[in-house]
């Protein structure tokens, strides 16, 4: 049986320059009716585990969080995927900095970004400041990172940064870790502590 897994592939391989005939058909069958538009897979790996915690079945609701391979894809996917194409409701969860690829693409699209929430910095940071630099020092201790960083840390050019700062650098630094980090971060935040782009991202859709 086909599910909300086959949908993204679909949708990837469509925005590729692929064949329109297999979403479409995906998106009727599954009952797809919003697609979360998000730039990378850490960002999905983040909504994913909140929905989890709020035991919300996205795809049994009938919304599709994708990852673009960057902000910079969203009018591609908003096309494809809103008014002009199959006529899903759009949202998203975006860096302030690529805020404006997203009012672009989606007023493109005839689908104004209502839906769209801004992280102050991008989603790493939000999820940082939510928690304190001392308990994601924890996480990343429990995870076998804390050699790493420190290491990190005694780096000449992190030398006068914030150590928030500090923290969402090495968060990217190696392939992975940003999906990684990103469920487990939103699964130690405690009650009242999620927050706010992330959360209404979740009361929208």
């Amino acid at each position: 049986m086909a599910d909300m897994g086959a949908f993204r592939d679909a949708v990837t391989d469509w925005a590729a320059g692929g064949p329109s005939g297999p979403a479409g058909e995906l998106a009727v069958r599954l009952r797809v009716r919003t697609a979360v538009l998000l730039e990378g897979p850490s960002d999905v790996a983040a909504v994913e585990a909140l929905a989890a915690r709020y035991s919300r079945d996205l795809p049994g609701e009938g919304v599709c969080v994708l990852s673009m391979g960057g902000a910079m894809n969203v009018g591609r996917y908003a096309g494809l995927l809103g008014p002009p194409g199959l006529g899903l409701g759009l949202a998203g969860l975006c860096d302030v900095g690529e805020r404006r690829f997203y009012d672009r693409g989606l007023e493109r699209a005839g689908a104004p970004g209502r839906g769209v929430f801004v992280c102050a910095a991008d989603l790493e940071d939000e999820l940082i400041r939510a928690l304190g630099v001392a308990r994601v020092e924890e996480i990343v201790r429990a995870e076998g990172d804390l050699a790493a960083w420190r290491t990190f840390v005694r780096q000449p050019a992190q030398q006068g940064r914030a150590p928030e700062q500090q923290m969402r650098r090495f968060l990217g630094t190696k392939k992975g870790r940003k999906i990684r980090y990103g469920r487990l971060l939103v699964e130690a935040l405690g009650s009242g502590r999620v927050p706010a782009p992330l959360h209404d991202l979740l009361a929208h859709v």
